[in-house]
């Protein structure tokens, strides 16, 4: 009997999903701890990575003296070697030297017309049992909902981001024919007519619906991922209802909509699989050093891209605030061709009140006790693990749903304050806010406000909590669809 078949074997009688990420560091990471959920609930997982991804993730660990074969080889008998987790990679359709930050559109060319190719063909091998079987795959996809008819399986959507941001590109036909999307000159009214949303700004909208050129790869790729959505079977969340309540059940109108989040990985740890894609520096040593709440932790992600300009302010106004800071800042944050992007001097300038890495474990920078504030781009997992943590955030962001996060942050639930506007920055606006946020009485005020974000997420994945109970329900669901009890 081959591997494959003994695999099989063992997984027959259980309904099994297959989990296909988007190959973007922010979508792999809740992905992973979806599938390690599932796995937990009795479900054959199939992980589908991006050789790309996987080519990644596996050098950052060498990089840090880890292996780089199978991710889940460290947690498959975590449950008395009961659970059943395979993992796959996929072509791309570029070559593994292929610089992706560098070349983006080509990248997403590729995403919009080569990857579902190779993914129809690894499909087709891994879909064993059609009636057992479903596909759990990132909705900014443009193949889902069409590969799961062909295969005759059912299709879950699974949404990275908050409820706001899938409801605003559900009803883009909507902003087309008020006038605030999909023409020359956009109204700048507010927006009043979105099911669930009593009111949003056109500059909180994602950069996507504000750009006027709606031609981009990334646009096409926008408009046929949610065509497919509209055809999702069922909707996986990645926010808590008590955060976005109005919205979750208006999308609730339209189809059957589950909000699971905040996905972390368990104990808010470090992750037991590998999911980062740059090597990890211990920041624990100099953090330990720190007075408790003094250090204004910096990162941009793992996707967007800052100017020079924009990064020498930020740099400007970190050092002219006195505050001591961790910043990480990855070598492709500018560009790649561009890995020193920071001013001259100011390593010295900070003086070792300051401690720039390339990458970080954030859940473990955040959770230590010396972090006081998180100047962020908000994107969707940073948001979730800094309320998490009890960290107020700076927010400033750069690219997508990073501006609509914002409004929920600074707008809706006071957790942070803005900085900047589409980018334009200056070095005394981010000293101003530095100092407010790590002191004073509204740095008090946002502290207490996180606080009480935590404790309803907290809540919310507790027994009998919002997210747990939809949880159940989804998993219920799924295992009457796919032959299970």
């Amino acid at each position: 009997m081959g591997q494959e078949a003994v695999v099989a074997a063992k997984g027959a009688g259980r309904p099994h999903a297959v989990v296909v990420p988007y190959p973007l560091q922010g979508h792999v990471i809740p992905a992973v701890h979806l599938a390690l959920r599932l796995a937990e609930r009795g479900f054959a997982v199939t992980f589908v990575n991006t050789e790309s991804v996987h080519h990644q993730t596996a050098r950052a660990l060498r990089g840090t003296g880890g292996g780089g074969g199978d991710i889940f080889a460290g947690v498959r008998g975590g449950q008395e070697g009961r659970l059943d987790l395979r993992y796959e990679l996929v072509s791309d359709g570029f070559p593994l030297g292929f610089d992706r930050s560098l070349n983006h559109d080509q990248f997403m060319e590729g995403v919009l017309h080569v990857l579902p190719a190779h993914v129809e063909e690894l499909l087709r091998r891994v879909v064993a049992d059609p009636a057992a079987t479903c596909l759990v795959v990132d909705t900014f996809f443009v193949w889902p909902a069409t590969l799961a008819r062909k295969l005759g399986v059912p299709y879950v959507s699974f949404w990275t981001e908050p409820a706001l941001i899938f409801n605003l590109y559900y009803h883009m036909d909507l902003l087309a024919e008020h006038g605030h999307f999909k023409c020359k000159e956009p109204r700048k009214d507010t927006i009043t007519y979105i099911p669930g949303v009593p009111s949003i700004e056109p500059g909180e909208l994602m950069s996507y619906l504000q750009e006027t050129d709606t031609t981009s790869v990334v646009h096409r790729i926008i408009f046929k991922a949610f065509d497919e959505a509209r055809r999702a079977d069922y909707v996986l969340c990645n926010t808590v209802e008590e955060l976005e309540p109005s919205t979750i059940a208006a999308l609730r109108a339209e189809k059957p909509f589950y909000a699971v989040g905040p996905i972390f990985p368990a104990g808010f740890a470090r992750s037991a699989v590998a999911t980062s894609m740059w090597a990890e520096s211990d920041c624990s040593r100099w953090l330990g050093a720190q007075p408790p709440g003094s250090v204004l932790y910096i990162s941009f992600g793992s996707y967007a891209h800052v100017t020079r300009r924009e990064l020498h302010e930020i740099a400007g106004g970190v050092l002219a605030s006195g505050a001591r800071f961790l910043w990480v800042l990855r070598p492709d944050v500018v560009s790649s061709d561009d890995p020193d992007p920071l001013p001259e001097g100011f390593a010295a300038a900070a003086g070792g009140r300051g401690l720039v890495v390339p990458w970080c474990c954030q859940v473990e920078v955040l959770s230590h006790a010396a972090v006081g504030g998180f100047l962020t781009h908000c994107g969707w997992n940073s948001v979730l693990e800094s309320v998490w943590a009890g960290v107020p955030m700076l927010c400033f962001p750069l690219l997508t749903d990073q501006f609509t996060n914002r409004r929920l942050v600074a707008r809706e639930w006071r957790a942070g304050v803005s900085i900047g506007d589409r980018g334009a920055v200056a070095a005394d606006e981010v000293r101003a806010r530095i100092e407010g946020v790590m002191g004073g009485e509204e740095g008090e005020r946002l502290r207490g406000q996180v606080r009480k974000l935590r404790a309803t997420l907290e809540a919310a994945v507790a027994p009998g909590g919002s997210s747990r109970s939809n949880f159940d329900e989804f998993v219920d669901v799924l295992k009457r669809r796919c032959g299970g009890q």
